[in-house]
């Protein structure tokens, strides 16, 4: 019985991509990437670390090959019955890539044209070419399933809009713990409990956070410090419900805001909502990287600006929460209505020591976007 949506929900998502698949003209569909296992199936489990796929075959069959571990937690979080999921034997000299050429001729479809998922942590390159070795040359379908998953359901979108939720509630913790001699232990401790209070999850990678000249950094690293009476705090994080997730990045000041960084926050709401006025169904999305790009170039902050100013959002695993593709320049790709983004506007001017960044999450309507967060994208001063 899967835990988060229904059967009908998981029966459209198979019918869709097993259209998908013939359309591409495929046999077969070698699933090495977890969002892709999940959203097809409900099969939910950080073993992707270690070999596993599921397969999809023309006909509309699941198969999953995976080891023992994993074996209750397929039974408990997917759809997949005790006939479809398969355990390669664990001993010196194992190849499960032997194991999943075993189950593609029970499935019938050994000598197919067969595609596969190369673009995912869940299939590292050892793995890969041991695959390869033993099927020969497959044809990579990557694309498959991620563009399906771009699509949300009206059930998708409310696990955003909770995951959403999760983001504003770690954010009011930060906001009650960010101050002058706070630890910035405390603070992640606060919004990581906010999350999980709330009913969520690990977030598809940890929160970022770094105060003084770590404000200027936008990946997490280890160590902490003490805020000082006048800092800036720069936090990128997310709620995760149901592994779906709503993102969220903000720069708070501690003491009294500069005039430096009141207009660096001028020019990221500038920025930000210049996005979410490009962002258009059947627009392409290299529009809203160009909105960016346009307030904070005028400004003569080319230097400060990344190349990129956002990306999808969706059920996603470790290493990372991006789900592919970014808003970056020239990207063709268009928007499409029911889609879930998040906006990051963030000004990192290494010369001045000086860091401001703005973001949250919205959903593609008819005609525009909706901001996903009770938020407003102010300046914070704690």
């Amino acid at each position: 019985m899967p835990l988060h949506f229904t059967d009908a929900e998981f029966s459209t998502r198979l019918a869709r991509a097993t259209d998908a698949l013939r359309h591409a003209g495929l046999d077969a569909l070698l699933m090495f990437a977890p969002e892709s296992q999940y959203w097809i199936s409900g099969y939910d489990t950080f073993g992707f670390a270690m070999f596993q796929c599921i397969v999809l075959t023309r006909e509309g069959q699941l198969a999953l090959l995976t080891r023992m571990p994993d074996l209750r937690q397929a039974q408990h979080t997917s759809t997949l019955g005790d006939a479809d999921i398969h355990i390669w034997h664990e001993r010196q000299g194992a190849n499960p890539a032997d194991d999943l050429t075993a189950l593609l001729a029970g499935l019938g479809v050994r000598n197919g044209k067969i595609g596969i998922e190369s673009q995912t942590p869940g299939l590292t390159d050892h793995n890969g070419r041991m695959v390869r070795e033993v099927l020969g040359p497959l044809i990579d379908a990557s694309d498959l399933i991620r563009d399906l998953r771009r699509d949300k359901s009206p059930a998708e979108i409310d696990m955003h809009r909770r995951a959403a939720a999760l983001s504003d509630d770690a954010f009011d913790a930060a906001l009650a713990t960010t101050r002058a001699g706070a630890f910035e232990g405390d603070i992640l401790a606060a919004m990581q409990g906010a999350v999980f209070k709330g009913g969520g999850d690990y977030a598809g990678n940890e929160f970022v956070i770094g105060s003084g000249p770590g404000a200027l950094l936008c990946r997490y690293f280890s160590g902490r410090r003490h805020l000082e009476d006048s800092d800036q705090l720069t936090i990128e994080w997310s709620g995760a419900y149901a592994r779906y997730h709503a993102a969220m990045m903000q720069t708070l000041i501690v003491g009294e805001a500069s005039e430096l960084h009141k207009r660096l926050h001028g020019l990221a709401r500038d920025a930000l909502e210049a996005c979410e006025a490009a962002i258009k169904p059947g627009r392409p999305m290299g529009d809203v990287y160009d909105a960016h790009a346009r307030v904070f170039d005028a400004a003569g902050m080319s230097h400060a600006r990344l190349q990129a100013c956002g990306y999808g959002m969706g059920a996603v695993y470790n290493p990372i929460w991006v789900d592919f593709p970014m808003f970056y320049e020239g990207n063709p790709l268009a928007m499409r209505k029911g889609q879930v983004f998040f906006l990051h506007m963030i000004l990192m001017d290494s010369d001045a020591g000086a860091a401001m960044c703005l973001g949250h999450s919205v959903l593609v309507t008819a005609d525009g976007c909706e901001r996903l967060s009770r938020h407003a994208p102010d300046l914070y001063q704690r």
